[in-house]
């Protein structure tokens, strides 16, 4: 292929890249949910692969979410949350700022919910104008006492963004990962550096993640995983670092570059409108 169509490829992939970034941050349509029973306390509400998993606590005082989907699946997750409880929801976590992730908080703060983030996602909802900001925030790590049941919440660094959490349920030993990892057939790392994410650091996020005492995790997206498959999530990170290293100091080019996260790593358009530059200009 004549490197000017290649650039004209490129530019095509880009502009669909936005495309779907635009869907994937304001829902369009409600998704069709179910919900996992995965301990007598927790359980996930699941769908297909966007928006993202959210998991639910309950307990005598109350429910606690990590993560409200959309703002157009808010009454979606109420009908699942029927299902299975009574009891109001209490505390709202958004493991990180995107809104498929935390568009629904507005709606449950007009039910007396409390939505909480770490103080790196609160600052980039502010810089999207997003409604429902975080009416607490961390900086590194805290602990929600709900019902007499513990919820401790992480933040390690940047990995898929600059404010992601993982949520560490410690009674039932399961870890919700948000973004940091997400699972699926060949799902690649998608690397928000507008969002503040990091290639060469979410190794060592996730390594940090990994050193908790769990064994379930709920992915941002995807099926339910155990900590051995995040255990090896993280180390198609670190190849994937290598192997842009590895080609930057062989000066191929972004084209070439971009080749390989598509063959290699399964990049698609949103990742590579997303990331490309950031992990070239990253990974030197």
């Amino acid at each position: 292929m004549r490197k000017s169509s290649v650039v004209r490829l490129f530019a095509a992939v880009f502009a669909l890249g936005a495309l779907f970034t635009a869907y994937t941050q304001f829902g369009n349509q409600p998704s069709k949910l179910n919900t996992i029973k995965l301990k007598d306390d927790l359980y996930v509400i699941h769908n297909d692969f966007v928006p993202g998993n959210t998991t639910a606590l309950i307990t005598n005082d109350g429910v606690l979410l990590v993560d409200d989907k959309f703002d157009i699946d808010h009454a979606g997750i109420l009908a699942e949350l029927k299902k299975i409880t009574d009891k109001p929801v209490k505390y709202i976590i958004n493991t990180h700022h995107h809104g498929d992730h935390s568009g629904g908080n507005a709606k449950f703060q007009a039910m007396d919910a409390k939505v909480v983030a770490s103080q790196e996602a609160r600052e980039q909802m502010v810089i999207a104008n997003q409604p429902g900001l975080p009416d607490i925030v961390i900086e590194h790590h805290a602990h929600i006492f709900l019902g007499g049941k513990n919820v401790a919440l992480y933040h390690y660094g940047r990995s898929h963004t600059n404010g992601d959490v993982v949520v560490l349920f410690p009674a039932d030993r399961v870890l919700a990962a948000g973004d940091m990892y997400t699972k699926g057939d060949d799902v690649p790392e998608l690397i928000d550096y507008s969002g503040g994410g990091s290639a060469v650091e979410w190794p060592s996020t996730l390594r940090s993640a990994l050193q908790l005492d769990f064994d379930t995790v709920v992915p941002g997206h995807g099926p339910m995983a155990t900590k051995q498959e995040m255990a090896a999530y993280r180390e198609s990170t670190m190849r994937l670092v290598a192997r842009v290293r590895e080609m930057n100091r062989a000066k191929k080019s972004k084209v070439d570059i971009a080749m390989m996260l598509r063959t290699e790593f399964h990049w698609a358009d949103l990742h590579l409108a997303r990331g490309l530059n950031g992990v070239i200009e990253e990974a030197q």
